[in-house]
């Protein structure tokens, strides 16, 4: 029983505020409202045009040292009563790694001038 008035007074004050807000947002309508982020200011040039796409080759050199040290840590702990097949596979980890480390390397990721 408590449940379902609590059920129907989160959907009755859910209602109100957006009929409120709907009703306040169409008597003034201001365009500070409607433009998006940077509290309101006009937008001088488009969002994507700011990053160039060298960053994304640098973004997975970062994710891939990230990942690598998630990963690495928690098998350190276990690596000991686990035996030689987890360090096969921690190696065979880091080995594709390394691949994805290549490839950004050759797309030209380190070099930041």
């Amino acid at each position: 029983m408590v449940g379902l008035v609590a059920t129907i007074v989160v959907i009755a004050l859910g209602t109100l505020t957006v009929i409120a807000a709907h009703r306040l947002l169409a008597a003034a309508p201001q365009p500070v409202f409607v433009l998006p982020l940077a509290s309101g200011r006009v937008p001088v040039q488009h969002a994507l045009s700011r990053y160039h796409a060298r960053w994304y080759a640098a973004s997975v050199v970062f994710l891939a040292f990230d990942v690598e040290m998630l990963f690495m840590y928690p098998w350190a702990v276990v690596v000991a009563d686990l035996g030689a097949g987890a360090v096969v596979e921690m190696f065979a980890f880091l080995g594709v790694l390394l691949a994805a480390v290549a490839w950004a390397k050759r797309e030209g990721a380190f070099r930041w001038a």
